[in-house]
C-alpha cells in the first residue's frame, strides 16, 4: 500500500496576502482556482518537496493561523535560514537540539501573516 501525503490544507485570512508571503518564501504557485460562489482554492509547492499547501476561501473550517510546526527538512540550515531573511522573512536563530556526545538536530522558525508556524529542520548528519 502506498500512502502519499501531496497536499496540506493551511487556514489563512486573506489568499492574495498570504500567496505574496509564500511566494517570498520561494513557494512556487501551482493552482488558483476561484470558481465564484466565495469558493477559492490555492495550491503551493515548497522547492524540493513532493507536499504542496492549499488555502483559500471557503474549504478549510479551521481558524488561521492554528497550524503550528509544520516541518521544511533542509541540507544547510544556514544557507537556507539567510536566503529567507534575504527574501524579508522574519525567522529565529538556528537553535541545536541533542543529548551530549549525541548528533544534533537544528532548527530555526518563522510565522506566515496569520501565525501558521513552520520550522526549518536539519537533520544530524
Amino acid at each position: 500500500m502506498d500512502l502519499k501525503l501531496e497536499l496540506v490544507p493551511i487556514p489563512v485570512s486573506d489568499p492574495d496576502r498570504s500567496i505574496a508571503f509564500y511566494e517570498k518564501c520561494g513557494f512556487t504557485l501551482d493552482h488558483d482556482v476561484n470558481p465564484g460562489g466565495g469558493f477559492r482554492i490555492v495550491q503551493m509547492t515548497p522547492p524540493g518537496s513532493a507536499c504542496s499547501i492549499g488555502f483559500g476561501a471557503g474549504w478549510v473550517e479551521t481558524p488561521p493561523g492554528a497550524i503550528q510546526n509544520l516541518h521544511l527538512v533542509v541540507k544547510d540550515i544556514e544557507e537556507v535560514r539567510e536566503e529567507l531573511v534575504g527574501r524579508g522573512v522574519e525567522i529565529s536563530e538556528i537553535s541545536h537540539m541533542g543529548a551530549p556526545g549525541k548528533p544534533s538536530v537544528s532548527y530555526a522558525y518563522f510565522e506566515d501573516p496569520d501565525g501558521n508556524g513552520w520550522a526549518l529542520q536539519q537533520m544530524a548528519g
